[in-house]
């Protein structure tokens, strides 16, 4: 089975403008995110998908495999699809968000095994515990899953309602993505459906066409940077670690 990683990358943001683009520890981020995604074992390939020339520019510039994509796409999935149209070889692709720095290989690879397991798995992604000060925080997207791990719904409101609340566990989900191939292509196709849009999530589109998703389990929680101050928080950190 042959996988691949690719990384979406836009150099526009609101609230961090050229955020690929923005140094940690002497690198740009998308360095720092592809050079962690290079450690996973089940990759064969890893590819950063963007619009700007910038940031194709940075990435030959350290060696990494980059391609121009549509400037006019709605989503990073409409990125992904377009970049997978030329990998007609690959038959798992594996999604990291551009912004997630720290992202363990291990994570990856937990992805990629999943579909070595299992032939009939069309799309996985992750989740983790989820501290208390984030339950009711739109930002901190919330999943819940059945008993064999498959999705029931993702949304931004706390959920389940704590009724027995020392039974409460509420997880988060965690915006890393593994797709066949041929799924991929499909699921691009479809046209965004009403809880997709009501919630602004993506992943719904799936489960509403009548598809599953297997979640899996862990305790990574993701250390993105969307802001100024989480920019400093990372830095921070790699200067801890590189003491």
């Amino acid at each position: 089975m042959k996988t691949i990683c690719i990384i979406p990358a836009r150099y526009a943001s609101t609230r961090l403008p050229g955020k690929p683009l923005k140094l940690i520890a002497g690198k740009p981020m998308i360095q720092r995110v592809y050079e962690q995604a290079q450690k996973a074992d089940c990759l064969s390939d890893v590819i950063v998908a963007t619009d700007d020339e910038r940031v194709c520019d940075a990435v030959k510039n350290f060696g990494g495999k980059v391609m121009m994509t549509d400037p006019k796409h709605r989503s990073g999935t409409d990125r992904l699809a377009e970049v997978a149209l030329s990998y007609k070889d690959v038959d798992v692709i594996i999604n990291v968000q551009g912004d997630e720095p720290m992202i363990p290989p291990k994570i990856i690879d937990a992805l990629g095994n999943a579909f070595e397991k299992n032939p009939d798995l069309q799309m996985a992604t992750m989740k983790c515990p989820m501290s208390e000060d984030e339950y009711n925080d739109p930002a901190a997207v919330k999943v819940v899953t059945d008993l064999q791990g498959y999705a029931l719904y993702f949304t931004r409101s706390l959920v389940p309602y704590p009724r027995n609340a020392e039974d409460l566990k509420v997880y988060k989900h965690v915006g890393i993505y593994a797709y066949r191939r041929d799924f991929l292509l499909q699921f691009a196709a479809w046209e965004p459906t009403p809880l997709e849009l009501t919630e602004s999530l993506e992943q719904l589109r799936v489960l509403e066409n009548g598809y599953k998703i297997k979640v899996l389990e862990s305790d990574f929680k993701g250390v993105g940077v969307d802001t100024p101050e989480d920019l400093e928080h990372v830095n921070k950190i790699f200067a801890d670690l590189e003491k």
